[in-house]
């Protein structure tokens, strides 16, 4: 591996363990391509244009947390980049491995100890009067969310060119798999494995309580058109960047052609960090 990148969170912390880190990575006679992660906002700027671009690395090590981690994969875009994630403080979905085992877990990434795992992504397209107007590479969700004084939104449902429903409430939620440990969660959705194929649609706060989490295979289209009178709602894709929507779009999602190549090492196991995670404590009554 002549090239690996370093992606690192504004954080003292992370930042001068990258020091170390990269020292370390150079007195092998391994280049070091470093970039400083971003800070979530509106606006949709190319991470690109704001860095290095990271096209040629061999792989990527995520210093941070799980945001950190879907910043990262902002970055490198469809470049099919293996990623690493190492998390300061508690272990999490997308950053497994800890701070005090970076050096071993990177011994084994440079020996080729590993595997990948993919995962699906999500394609985002904004059409703006009929226009296209913004393309987006999503891991986790894209999510429509009304702002604090907006009225309930009224958000137009469709799968796969079918009228589903119009979901009166706070907002909707589209996650993969690897999603569903998010924000997904946190609204009710269930926890599916990141092999399953298919998508989750979930309702935020909906004024109808039979609006339930949905489950709808990859291979779908979704379609989402706001009601007439929608003001003061906002898309955001994967937390990381938002765009002000109004009922003159059209938000098209489905599976992305280019799915995240996370590196799993020997002996991690997906459900051993769920239930470290969710504090499951797996004893008997």
């Amino acid at each position: 591996m002549e090239q690996i990148g370093l992606f690192v969170k504004q954080d003292k912390a992370a930042q001068d363990k990258a020091d170390v880190f990269e020292s370390w990575l150079r007195s092998r006679g391994i280049e070091v391509i470093r970039q400083q992660a971003f800070h979530p906002g509106l606006g949709l700027e190319n991470y690109r244009d704001r860095g290095v671009d990271p096209e040629h690395i061999a792989c990527v090590f995520v210093l941070g947390g799980d945001g950190t981690f879907l910043s990262a994969s902002r970055w490198i875009g469809d470049a099919g980049i293996p990623m690493i994630g190492v998390k300061f403080g508690d272990i999490g979905f997308l950053a497994e491995i800890s701070e005090d085992d970076l050096f071993s877990a990177a011994e084994k990434v440079l020996n080729k100890e590993f595997t990948i795992e993919s995962r699906t992504r999500l394609q985002v397209r904004v059409i703006r009067k009929g226009r296209p107007y913004v393309k987006e590479t999503v891991l986790n969700d894209v999510v429509i969310n009304k702002g604090v004084l907006a009225r309930l939104a009224n958000i137009e449902t469709y799968i796969d060119g079918h009228y589903l429903t119009t979901y009166r409430s706070d907002g909707l939620i589209v996650s993969t798999p690897t999603g569903s440990t998010a924000y997904s969660l946190a609204a009710g959705g269930p926890v599916v494995h990141p092999a399953v194929e298919g998508f989750l649609v979930t309702p935020i706060c909906p004024f109808t309580l039979t609006n339930r989490v949905l489950i709808v295979p990859n291979t779908s289209q979704i379609k989402i058109h706001l009601g007439e009178k929608a003001s003061d709602i906002v898309a955001t894709f994967d937390g990381q960047q938002g765009l002000e929507i109004d009922a003159s779009d059209e938000i098209v999602i489905e599976k992305s052609r280019y799915p995240l190549q996370l590196i799993k090492l020997p002996g991690q196991n997906y459900f051993d960090i769920l239930k470290a995670k969710l504090r499951w404590s797996g004893g008997r009554i």
